[in-house]
């Protein structure tokens, strides 16, 4: 489960927060687990699933709870004039098609 929390296209429903609290309950009783037993891997396997299940549970605080989609900000693109003028022969300005 924890690696579809980890998705970064995965999108949830607010509806399901409830669910995703649970999740995350689960995985902090199974690092509780992995530590008492000494399993250090499987600890840091599970604490990456942690953080992004965290993750999800605050973007979540940030989202609408009618479940509509959010509209995303894309931003105006910037353009600059990076470009070296084009170079004079003798025939006059470079033809560039």
């Amino acid at each position: 489960m924890e690696s579809l929390i980890r998705c970064p296209v995965l999108q949830i429903d607010p509806r399901q927060r409830s669910r995703l609290i649970e999740i995350i309950q689960n995985i902090r009783e199974r690092i509780r687990e992995a530590r008492a037993n000494g399993w250090i891997g499987e600890v840091e396997g599970l604490q990456v699933g942690f953080d992004a299940a965290m993750a999800r549970l605050n973007s979540l605080k940030r989202s609408p709870t009618d479940g509509r989609p959010q509209p995303a900000d894309l931003a105006m693109p910037v353009f600059t004039d990076d470009a070296p003028p084009p170079q004079q022969g003798p025939g006059g300005p470079e033809y560039r098609p």
